[in-house]
């Protein structure tokens, strides 16, 4: 099963398969996994990294996805590539005689989702090949609300549909916290069958964080309709249509996003 993501913000992990330089890995950015596992296999001359060019064939072995924004993903990219040189991966032990570089690099990867602000980001952890799966150690297990998935994934476009346009210019909703008037693109609602709450996404973003006043994204909160718990990367899956199936995490399609600001 191939899972389709719109708006897809994902960092990725490189195989090297050659007998020359097997075991060398490449970590990377992308809002297209396929097309850009094709480039780096081409070489430079066709879109791939300098790094990768003329050092195949490579395999895209992990990917994260779930990244509100392009700027949130190229900076996991960075501290995934720099880890020493990161002021939040700073207890993170240098690779180990002992280590291979695929080992050395997921255990970074697995110290990064337990670090802030990626720990509370609704993220997927998603291995492509089976081959290559690592676990997590006992000490390094993830939040809950990030799962680990197996499984290709491909970027899908996002089609502007005249119907949507029409709702939104006709459809008007009151946000449940602030009274005010909701658009399409700033509605949250509960996944809760029941439920009818209908807020603007900042509103329970901040309802979520009044016990957490220095985060910026909540992780999880009580609904204000329901009254239930609920987690924050589940209310942004049910936002994009996905919250059937936890395989397919979409992200915010907007260029500019509230959490950008976030430090490294």
């Amino acid at each position: 099963m191939v899972v389709e993501v719109e708006s897809f913000f994902g960092v990725y992990m490189l195989y090297c398969t050659n007998p020359k330089f097997k075991g060398r890995i490449y970590i990377g950015f992308t809002v297209n996994p396929e097309r850009r596992i094709g480039q780096h296999n081409a070489g430079r001359h066709k879109g791939g990294a300098k790094r990768t060019s003329g050092r195949g064939p490579w395999e895209m072995v992990l990917i994260i996805h779930g990244f509100p924004s392009d700027i949130a993903a190229l900076r996991f990219e960075w501290a995934w590539q720099h880890p020493h040189i990161s002021r939040r991966l700073s207890h993170v032990a240098r690779r180990t005689r002992k280590e291979s570089s695929l080992q050395f690099h997921w255990r970074v990867v697995s110290n990064m989702l337990r670090v802030a602000p990626w720990s509370r980001l609704p993220l997927t952890v998603r291995w492509l090949r089976q081959e290559y799966r690592l676990d997590f150690e006992p000490g390094l297990q993830p939040p809950l609300h990030i799962p680990l998935t197996f499984g290709c994934v491909r970027a899908k476009k996002k089609q502007q549909q005249l119907e949507d346009k029409e709702q939104e210019e006709s459809w008007v909703e009151q946000c449940l916290l602030c009274r005010e008037m909701v658009k399409a693109a700033d509605r949250l609602s509960c996944f809760h069958p029941s439920c009818m709450m209908v807020c603007h996404l900042i509103c329970l973003a901040k309802h979520f964080l009044k016990s957490e006043l220095t985060h910026l994204i909540p992780v999880e909160g009580d609904c204000p309709g329901c009254r239930r718990s609920v987690l924050w990367g589940n209310l942004i899956r049910h936002r994009n249509g996905c919250y059937g199936d936890l395989e397919e995490i979409t992200s915010y399609s907007s260029q500019s996003h509230w959490a950008d600001e976030l430090q490294i």
